[in-house]
């Protein structure tokens, strides 16, 4: 898996045994560090449910067990902030 700025991918066991419980990663930039073969550094940040990023991290890991997502949908409110709330018009 080619990975650049900006990939989101789910960081779980199968990248690396110290990351028991998966979570969502941003990634900033591929790290040119010297690793063993199959291995790479990424420097981005953790992302939570809501796709916010929670912590900035670099992160040592086998890209083939990455798992490329899409990026979360934000929930959407029914009323958009700061807009008056609309009132039913009377007819004459």
């Amino acid at each position: 898996m080619t990975l650049g700025a900006g990939d989101l991918v789910e960081v779980n066991r199968e990248a690396s045994v110290q990351f028991v419980r998966p979570f969502l990663f941003r990634v900033i930039r591929v790290l040119d560090w010297v690793t063993f073969d199959g291995w790479v550094w990424l420097d981005g940040y953790q992302l939570d449910a809501k796709g916010d990023a929670v912590a900035r991290r670099s992160i040592f890991v086998q890209p083939a067990g990455l798992i490329r997502r899409s990026a979360p949908v934000p929930r959407r409110s029914t009323r958009v902030a700061g807009a008056p709330a609309r009132t039913a018009r009377r007819r004459l």
